[in-house]
């Protein structure tokens, strides 16, 4: 349990920033103009400011998400456990092999975390253009 207050705790770090940062970068004309239409600071929040931020947030908790689960592997040096527990072992009996047998599940699982935040990412900015590898090019017309 300490492991996963320390994770949770680790985790805000990048998601506040980045909502701050995204609801910062929000132009101010915009919700000034949903104010003086008669829509609420709460409704001017949910309507303007969060979907505009939705981009810089969701990087935050991609972040954060990645970072868990890499970090979450150093939990076995305080004995909680995890994948980390065959890298452990591992640098305790001098075995490279298990050292690995906890690394790559450890990797691969980081990556699938990564690609899988990316395509949520994708789903809820559809608006938005994304720069990442895996997408498609633009064809030429």
């Amino acid at each position: 349990v300490p492991a996963l207050l320390a994770l949770f705790v680790y985790a805000l770090l990048p998601i506040v920033r980045n909502t701050h940062a995204g609801l910062q970068a929000v132009p101010a004309g915009l919700p000034q103009a949903a104010l003086a239409l008669g829509l609420t600071r709460r409704q001017t929040l949910r309507a303007i400011e969060l979907p505009l931020a939705l981009p810089t947030l969701m990087a935050g908790v991609k972040t954060a998400a990645v970072t868990n689960v890499g970090t979450a592997t150093v939990a076995a040096f305080v004995g909680a456990g995890g994948l980390g527990e065959r890298i452990v072992a591992g640098l305790a009996v001098n075995d490279s092999a298990l050292m690995l047998a906890g690394a790559l599940p450890a990797a691969v699982l980081a990556v699938g975390v990564q690609l899988a935040f990316d395509a949520l990412e994708r789903s809820v900015t559809p608006g938005r253009k994304h720069n990442r590898l895996l997408d498609e090019p633009p064809r030429a017309k």
